[in-house]
């Protein structure tokens, strides 16, 4: 049982470094889609992945067409905080690739739009914040995936 993460134009290497960490601690695959905000040798990705990066299955793609025309038939599930339906109200699968946002925007309104029925949010219980750290928010996403497979 795994999940593929795919991470959309990452902007933060800290909280991608962390996510490589938490792909490989849950059996997943990462997906990192260019542009990215960082080079993949800056040492901020590569102390927050520790010395695990090296075992971490990773797949680069140059731009997000390129990813989507080769997962296209894939099933997906988008994370943006504008959803309507909470990230528990689906049913995860395993092989489900489970989609984010760069950190400052999110994923882009095309995206979004084309995928209305598969976006999902983590509920926020504060109005006095916008959204979890992207790394957060992947951690809680694929650990209640794990749960409802387990």
């Amino acid at each position: 049982m795994s999940f593929n993460i795919v991470l959309i134009e990452p902007e933060i290497p800290n909280n991608t470094g962390n996510i490589g960490r938490l792909a490989l601690a849950t059996g997943s695959t990462l997906h990192l889609v260019k542009p990215f905000g960082f080079e993949l040798s800056d040492k901020r990705l590569k102390r927050a992945g520790l010395d695990y990066w090296q075992y971490l299955d990773v797949i680069i793609y140059e731009n997000v067409e390129s990813f989507f025309e080769q997962h296209h038939e894939k099933e997906m599930i988008f994370f943006s905080a504008t959803a309507t339906k909470n990230h528990w109200d689906i049913k995860f699968k395993d092989d489900m690739f489970l989609v984010f946002g760069k950190e400052s925007i999110g994923l882009s309104n095309s995206i979004l739009s084309q995928n209305k029925q598969k976006t999902v949010k983590i509920p926020l219980y504060s109005e006095h914040i916008r959204s979890l750290n992207l790394a957060n928010a992947v951690a809680i996403s694929i650990y209640e995936g794990l749960r409802q497979l387990d």
